[in-house]
């Protein structure tokens, strides 16, 4: 197994997680309470981290920091959420899943990555594989909602591809303690302005905070900026596609609910944009045919300018 190979694999972990996001929150935590559900998930965990890399940012990363904690925690989380309350799961992830698209397009100008049109056909199979696998014909659309799903998708997006550009000189654990930490701190008064405070938490309760924070929150999240830090920003965002398979899959197995022919094409086809976009970024060498014993070497990136 090669080493990109063992970049993808770690960083496919943190989609696959975030799959047990709705199973948990659904299942273990108060309702009623998006934003501080949000604040707590990133905030606690963030905090954690920073006790831990005692290691803070320094001039400009200040400033970086707060954009990214913005784009990756806070705004996209909060737009997240409104999505979920104003339309029906499908049609919200379908949304979402636009994401993988938007971070291709971003790219280009940021980065310098040309588009590829195998990478834009993987993004739209990645879209069809979820609505297959998500969308009902008694879906309901909600102008708000659906603009909440855009601006969230968006907010992910661009946090990505700008995570890739700004690389500070620290380890993905001090760079997500930084954005988790900003993130939750940014969601603090949104949470205390919006919502009444919690009541006392069960045992239940104080369970699903800490899975979310500690493993949906810390741990997924070195995973996913390790990934961005070495992989191509297209790659990583197809890999978000994983996400609803979790959902759907332990939706069938722990709640018991119906898995149809559909859903199972779905599957078939988000595993196979993910697949087609990490073969569409694959470095050129890598795909070249060995030739024989005479002829010349793959020039190597470097060579090629």
């Amino acid at each position: 197994m090669t080493s990109r190979h063992i970049d993808l694999l770690l960083t496919a972990i943190a989609p696959a997680i975030w799959g047990s996001t709705y199973l948990v929150t659904t299942q273990l935590l108060p309702a009623g309470h998006p934003m501080t559900v949000a604040m707590l998930r990133a905030l606690p965990a963030g905090l954690l981290l920073l006790l831990m890399v005692r290691q803070l940012p320094t001039g400009v990363w200040w400033l970086r920091t707060a954009l990214l904690g913005i784009l990756n925690f806070s705004f996209f989380w909060a737009m997240l959420f409104v999505a979920a309350y104003r339309l029906p799961g499908g049609v919200a992830a379908t949304v979402g899943a636009i994401q993988p698209l938007v971070v291709v397009m971003l790219a280009r100008p940021l980065l310098g990555t040309p588009i590829r049109a195998v990478a834009v056909l993987a993004a739209l199979g990645g879209m069809a594989g979820v609505a297959l696998l998500l969308l009902t014909p008694r879906a309901t659309l909600d102008p708000v909602g659906i603009a909440a799903g855009l601006a969230g998708a968006v907010s992910m997006a661009l946090g990505t591809v700008l995570s890739r550009r700004w690389q500070p000189p620290v380890s993905p654990l001090t760079f997500t303690a930084w954005q988790l930490t900003a993130g939750g701190v940014l969601l603090t008064p949104v949470a205390l302005l919006l919502e009444t405070p919690l009541t006392t938490l069960t045992p239940a309760n104080v369970i699903g905070f800490v899975y979310l924070g500690l493993i949906g929150a810390a741990l997924t999240y070195i995973l996913w900026f390790r990934g961005v830090a070495r992989l191509e920003p297209s790659v990583v965002a197809s890999l978000g596609f994983l996400s609803p398979v979790t959902a759907v899959v332990l939706g069938w197995i722990v709640l018991d609910q119906s898995l149809t022919p559909t859903q199972l094409i779905g599957m078939a086809v988000v595993v196979g944009s993910v697949w087609l976009s990490q073969q569409a970024q694959r470095p050129v060498a890598a795909r070249m045919p060995i030739a024989g014993a005479g002829t010349a070497q793959p020039r190597t990136e470097a060579e090629r300018g």
